[in-house]
């Protein structure tokens, strides 16, 4: 774990030219430029630009380089101070600098060197004016220097300059910019930590500053230009702390420089001073290099690192080094990539913020210090909108509706057969409204379609067939739902109208027809009752009408469907006690309601205490929970059960032999006790063994049993307490 941050460079993504996408490459083909969103990181802090030009930014801000005037660390982005609008942004070690419409740049945060190019060594915590009157049309910022070039070709530098990365000749430190020397014309131009390097129209790459990453046999550090060796002509750079990579017309990269940790990409950990090929055969668009790692983007937005990754800022699942090109997890598709010191961040074709690895000063965004080893959003920008637990799955839909699932292969709609321990995208590219999940998944459409997807013995997806489907089906029938309800082996659905269809397994009567006969497409329920709300349970259904009454029917056992009795019904019958209930949630063999004052009553099998009375006596009527706790949420499963409070707060209670309750054991509890960690939930969903909550900020938490990867956590270890799922 670093302590505090060490020298690292400064990456830049620069939209969506085939430039480097990391230290500062650009097209600097004119100062004319078209705002898009863009990403930068430094060494432990992040910034992204906004479609209107607004810069913000997150993470370590001790030297101001947040923009925002203060010294305060910020974990999700505020915005930069002074009401600039850029084009375009890069960021060095502790500073920042942005390029404006007009071409004059501006920066901000350490100035130490002179790095800010003001005309002095003082800090400044907001956009200070670069002195000198130049205009850019690109920038780059290694990690105490930054230069610019002007849309002439000419390169200027400022700031630090002990090993000749100012290219002016000389190893004088400089507050102003200063003419890089050679008369060479350049159209590209990166920075790495203490050296820099540029394009020609030709393709032909030069670098100065420190030997080792220069591309040059030479054993000194070099003060001027001089052409990387091996007659390579390149459209791209990037360069990184002690390491500099290009990339060629056809896609290929080299790299070159510093290779302790494998970020040259070769398949071994031996530098090399001149270019060599990175191996895997993969064609980049835009490459992007960090302290010690490098990341690329193909033609279809995959994004693949390679190098160190002792913080997961490979954003590959752990935290091995590699010494070759490893996908980045996810299944993400990105636009930009940018590399910091120990962490990385993407922009997604949606344009939604993803960053991944060391965090320990909020520089990832996601309004945590909790280092990632996927991509996680980036706060404010991508978020879970709903959560559903199955039998050893999950499932969650982002902003937009589309659906992710982890698990259990079989469940997850992807057609692979291979179990996922992270939130993967549900093939077909429907846009959901809700999702319901136990054994299979159903979900509704924005046109009120339902669609199902995974095991069919008994009809239960309503295809019309029995036949499995691993990716989404529509259910038969033409009928348009508003609400679906998900059991062991059914499935309801609840017409505009309020009239309930049931299909699948029918074995106690719980598709409510009248019949106990399965059936592989919807049937209408009897009684002609008009409901609101439905749910299912192992083999039971039960729905709310409009006034609040609650009806069941199926298997009666043990009393689940609350008339009184432990007889089965094939239609609905009303629960005793009359009660209005604003929810219902039923589970295997119990079910739980909710009042509009907020006081849960459960009924049915309590053997493990899941009814929350404070005993393991079954009950046939409604009884209240224990505890006198008020819930605005409910949720119930196999033998467990659990409830939000009004403030957000998650209580369960019942079976607990894998830690489904959350509270940091695997003892049953017959009464709600809190699930660890403080966190407030604005949803709740039970799994037969694994419970999962949806914060109000849009991350999901999971906790429980994790055979099959159902807590998302990226890998398959069980826990008591809540833990983040992977980013979407």
């Amino acid at each position: 774990m670093r302590r505090t941050p060490t020298r690292h460079p400064l990456i830049i993504v620069g939209g969506l030219l085939l430039t480097a996408a990391g230290m500062g490459c650009d097209s600097g083909a004119g100062p004319s430029f078209s705002i898009a969103p863009v990403l930068v990181t430094g060494d432990a802090h992040s910034c992204a630009l906004a479609p209107d030009g607004t810069a913000f930014c997150w993470g370590w801000n001790r030297d101001g380089q947040l923009g925002t005037g203060s010294p305060t660390n910020s974990a999700s982005p505020v915005a930069v101070a002074a009401g600039l609008s850029f084009n375009t942004l890069i960021s060095g070690h502790r500073h920042t600098c942005g390029l404006t419409t007009a071409g004059a740049a501006y920066c901000w945060g350490d100035n130490s060197s002179g790095q800010l190019g003001v005309g002095s060594t003082t800090g400044s915590p907001t956009p200070a004016a670069v002195a000198g009157g130049l205009k850019f049309s690109a920038l780059a910022a290694g990690s105490i220097h930054t230069c610019g070039l002007t849309s002439a070709g000419a390169v200027h530098c400022w700031g630090h300059n002990s090993f000749g990365q100012l290219g002016d000749g000389s190893a004088a430190n400089s507050p102003t910019p200063v003419t890089v020397i050679g008369g060479v014309s350049f159209t590209a131009l990166t920075a790495g930590g203490s050296h820099t390097c540029g394009l020609t129209s030709g393709g032909t790459a030069y670098c100065w500053g420190q030997q080792g990453q220069l591309g040059s046999h030479a054993l000194t550090d070099i003060a001027h230009p001089v052409a990387v060796e091996g007659g390579v002509s390149f459209i791209a750079l990037a360069g990184g702390d002690l390491h500099t990579c290009g990339l060629t017309g056809t896609g290929t990269t080299f790299c070159w420089g510093n290779n302790s940790a494998g970020q040259l990409g070769s398949g071994s950990t031996t530098s090399s001073v001149t270019p060599v090929p990175v191996i895997g055969g993969l064609r980049f668009r835009a490459l992007a290099a960090g302290g010690r790692h490098t990341c690329g983007l193909t033609n279809d937005g995959s994004a693949w690192c390679w190098g160190s990754n002792g913080t997961g800022e490979l954003g590959i699942g752990s935290t091995a080094d590699t010494t070759a090109p490893a996908a980045v997890v996810g299944g993400l598709r990105f636009t930009a990539l940018a590399a910091g010191g120990g962490h990385t961040c993407g922009l997604t074709s949606g344009g939604a913020g993803r960053c991944w690895g060391w965090n320990a000063y909020g520089q990832l965004g996601d309004g945590t210090a909790r280092t990632w080893w996927a991509p996680a959003p980036v706060s404010g920008l991508a978020s879970a909108i709903m959560v559903g637990a199955g039998s050893s799955h999950a499932c969650a839909l982002v902003s937009g509706g589309v659906a992710h699932c982890w698990g259990a292969a079989y469940t997850l709609g992807t057609a692979s057969a291979t179990n996922s321990a992270n939130p993967v995208p549900v093939a077909g590219g429907l846009s959901f409204d809700t999702l319901v999940t136990v054994w299979h998944t159903c979900g509704l459409a924005n046109a009120g379609q339902a669609y199902c997807w995974g095991p069919n013995e008994v009809g239960q997806l309503g295809t019309g067939s029995t036949a499995a489907s691993p990716t989404p089906a529509a259910v038969t029938g033409g009928l348009t739902f508003s609400a679906l309800g998900a059991g062991y082996r059914h499935t309801c659905g609840l017409t505009n109208a309020g009239a309930a269809w049931c299909w699948g397994w029918n074995a106690f009567g719980q598709l409510g027809s009248g019949a106990t006969v399965d059936s592989a497409a919807p049937v209408a329920v009897a009684e002609s009752l008009s409901f609101r709300a439905v749910t299912a349970g192992y083999a039971l259904t039960c729905a709310l009408t409009g006034a609040g009454a609650a009806y069941c029917w199926g298997d009666n056992r043990w009393g689940q469907l609350g008339d009184g009795s432990t007889t089965n019904r094939a239609m609905p019958v009303a629960v005793a006690g009359g009660l209005s209930f604003s929810a219902l949630a039923a589970g295997h063999r119990h079910t739980c309601g909710l009042t509009s004052a907020g006081t849960t009553y459960c009924w049915g099998l309590n053997d493990r205490g899941q009814l929350g009375t404070g005993s393991t006596t079954n009950s046939s009527v409604a009884i209240p929970v224990a505890g006198g706790l008020t819930f605005g949420a409910l949720a119930a499963s196999f033998g467990h059960s659990c409830g939000l409070t009004l403030a957000g707060a998650a209580f369960c209670w019942g079976l607990n032999d894998s830690g489904q309750l959350g509270n940091g054991s695997t003892t049953n509890s017959t009464t709600p006790v809190a699930v660890a960690g403080g966190l407030t939930f604005s949803a709740i969903a039970a799994g037969p063994a694994h419970t999962c909550g949806l914060s109000g900020a849009g991350s999901v938490y999971c906790w429980g049993a994790n055979n099959a990867g159902e807590l998302g956590r990226g890998s398959f270890a069980h826990s008591s307490v809540p833990v983040a799922v992977m980013p979407f």
